[in-house]
């Protein structure tokens, strides 16, 4: 009986140190994704590409976009209301803090026509790709 009841024991010590840690990575996943923000990536018919983000909450200024070795990084800083911060909400499902994603580029594109807008918290993002890479019709004589 004694042993029957020490299994139990180690059994349930284990199922609370299984959930603490299923809790802990749950949180680490929900930080992290809640940090990056969605976005849409298409290919045009010209062979360029368009990225569009979404940046609710986020200014204009705010808005940090480079390229650092063939990778696109979008970075951006989502700021608490001055008359808040995060002490004084009951419930609060935006994330706040620094946002980032990032994009592997082609080789092929053209890092000097690269163009941004911003609008109503849509970060669009026009992609060309050199002269050379773009495809050719070839008409048939």
């Amino acid at each position: 009986m004694q042993i029957t009841k020490s299994v139990k024991n180690i059994g349930s010590e284990i199922e609370k140190g299984v959930e603490i840690v299923g809790k802990k990575v749950s949180e680490a996943f929900d930080n992290l994704a809640s940090h990056l923000p969605f976005a849409n990536l298409a290919k045009k018919e010209n062979a360029d590409f368009h990225i569009e983000v979404d940046l609710p909450g986020v200014k204009k200024e705010d808005i940090d976009l480079k390229i650092e070795d063939d990778v696109l990084i979008i970075s951006a800083v989502r700021h608490y209301k001055k008359e808040l911060n995060d002490e004084s909400y009951y419930i609060c499902e935006s994330s706040f803090g620094k946002i980032e994603r990032r994009f592997s580029l082609p080789e092929n594109i053209d890092s000097e026509k690269i163009s941004a807008s911003f609008k109503n918290g849509r970060l669009e993002i026009e992609l060309q790709k050199t002269e050379k890479a773009k495809p050719k019709s070839i008409a048939i004589k």
